[in-house]
């Protein structure tokens, strides 16, 4: 019987070929031992120290090489198992460089012969159920708090430490001075029976995470569940990010949405409190309430000025306008020592939707603030800065703040669309707060690939785009000379960017060593 309508059909290879699917994959492996991730697992994660089987490197590399090759749940390692040449590569790798002693203490660790080169589902579940702290979840039943977080145990504050490591080599490799942190929330749909509803009505998990615009990559997370508010506790999370960075920054600047207008917040970055940062600059979305919308309505029209945007080289109108508001909000009306913020307003003139005689409809509500002003409609915004009017004008600071609304969202759609945060693997919180990290470590570890190895175009690249031309290749592993020989089709386009990567990292051998 015929397998199909074409002219073709499927059989199974009799004997070991050594073909691979994911040909590019291994320079990811280069990548990792370059900037010692195995070691800075080693290093902070414990939990296989002195067990048998797997490492803890093992383990999560498994995990991180599984984002990247395009896998989405735990299942398909099985996928990632049967892609026999490069598994030949991953085992050849995890031994490079190491001592005979060394050598002979990881191949004691299993009883009988080892057969595979990545875990199998079932070994990384179990190794998942490691980061979930049950003390917590009795806390969550006992207190019955709505917005719960639960405390992390030492094995995911080890992910923490890892990806704090990646970030120190990659302003190692690529120095910057300045950090501009974007704080923003990503809604993680989910239909596990334990999550929580968020606020648009559906079950969720709503990781809290620190976007590092100047390199690109996340700096800290923190998931959380979908019934925790956006801004809940963002003080405590903003110094836990000041503690990931590394040591040559050497000042920091931050950026978030309305979550962000919280006044202990405010208050610890304009009065310098950080020891190591000192002043924190901000621009930070307000809440525009009654009394803020009293304050706008008393700008006169003439102090609203145009906002412009360049194009095609030349400053265009974009039909929004700006003012400096006078406004003092209540809670800094208790003390004379409280300080003192710019409130910046933003409008934009709303058209005003006319009907037919005897057609009229009630006004819906709009899914943001209006407000009416000399006989007009507009749509109105409210910014908080302490960028002082000399170094940045109302205009400037609209148009930097304007800047996180893209690229730190642009992550979270990485994260979930391209990576496997958008499916989480357990019902246990921790497994997933788990999943979520080594998703992050996966993201990181692209975009140190596109900064450090790959040309320069590639950087604004989609993993879509980057799996397509780079990862997911055919090859053939040969096996000479004790070394491994990937070999791909003659003419491909893909050869000389994979070689000219790897002689990129391999320059960047020796550059840094996770800290102790």
């Amino acid at each position: 019987m015929t397998q199909g309508v074409l002219p073709f059909k499927y059989e199974e290879e009799k004997t070991q070929s050594g073909m691979t699917a994911l040909s590019g994959l291994p320079v990811y492996l280069d990548l990792a031992k370059v900037i010692g991730l195995s070691k800075s697992i080693e290093k902070h994660l414990k939990i296989r120290k002195n067990s048998q089987g797997w490492t803890d490197s093992q383990m999560v590399l498994s995990l991180v090489l599984l984002n990247l090759a395009g896998g989405e749940c735990v299942d398909d390692l099985k996928i990632l198992e049967a892609d026999e040449g490069f598994c030949k590569i991953l085992c050849k790798s995890e031994m490079h460089g190491l001592k005979r002693k060394v050598r002979r203490v990881l191949e004691r660790r299993w009883r009988k012969e080892k057969k595979r080169s990545v875990p199998s589902p079932s070994a990384a579940f179990r190794y998942l159920s490691k980061f979930h702290n049950g003390e917590q979840e009795k806390i969550r039943k006992q207190t019955k708090v709505k917005a719960f977080i639960p405390a992390s145990n030492n094995h995911l504050n080890g992910l923490v430490k890892i990806n704090t490591d990646m970030c120190a080599c990659l302003n190692t490799a690529n120095p910057i001075k300045t950090a501009t942190l974007d704080m923003d929330a990503t809604l993680a749909e989910t239909r596990k029976k334990n999550a929580f509803y968020c606020y648009k009505g559906y079950k969720s998990y709503q990781p809290f995470n620190t976007w590092w615009h100047e390199q690109g990559i996340i700096l800290h997370t923190e998931f959380r569940d979908g019934n925790v508010p956006a801004g809940f506790e963002q003080l405590r999370v903003f110094k836990e990010a000041l503690n990931c960075l590394p040591e040559n920054v050497k000042k920091v600047k931050l950026r978030s949405d309305t979550a962000g207008y919280q006044h202990d917040l405010l208050r610890y970055c304009e009065t310098g409190t950080n020891e190591r940062f000192g002043r924190i600059e901000f621009a930070i979305g307000c809440n525009v309430t009654q009394a803020f919308k009293t304050a706008v309505v008393q700008v006169p029209d003439s102090e609203w000025q145009p906002i412009y945007k360049e194009m095609n080289g030349k400053q265009m109108k974009t039909g929004s306008e700006w003012a400096e508001v006078c406004f003092v909000p209540n809670e800094l009306c208790h003390s004379k020592n409280a300080p003192e913020y710019r409130y910046l307003a933003k409008r934009q003139l709303l058209e005003e939707e006319t009907s037919l005689p005897g057609m009229e409809e009630p006004e819906l509500p709009l899914p943001f603030p209006t407000m009416r002003m000399v006989e007009k409609k507009y749509k109105v915004f409210g910014i908080v800065t302490n960028i002082a009017y000399e170094k940045q004008n109302g205009e400037e600071v609209i148009h930097w703040l304007h800047e996180r609304c893209g690229k730190s969202e642009q992550a979270h759609a990485v994260m979930k669309d391209d990576l496997a945060g958008g499916k989480l693997p357990s019902a246990d919180f921790g497994e997933n707060a788990a999943w979520w990290w080594m998703m992050i470590l996966a993201l990181n570890l692209n975009v140190m690939m596109k900064r450090l190895a790959l040309d320069p175009s590639m950087e604004t690249t989609r993993m879509k785009r980057i799996r397509f031309s780079i990862i997911n290749l055919p090859g053939r592993i040969i096996k000479r000379s004790r070394s491994l020989i990937l070999r791909l089709s003659k003419g491909h386009p893909s050869y000389g960017i994979l070689v000219k990567a790897r002689k990129q990292i391999a320059m960047l051998n020796g550059i840094w060593e996770p800290s102790g």
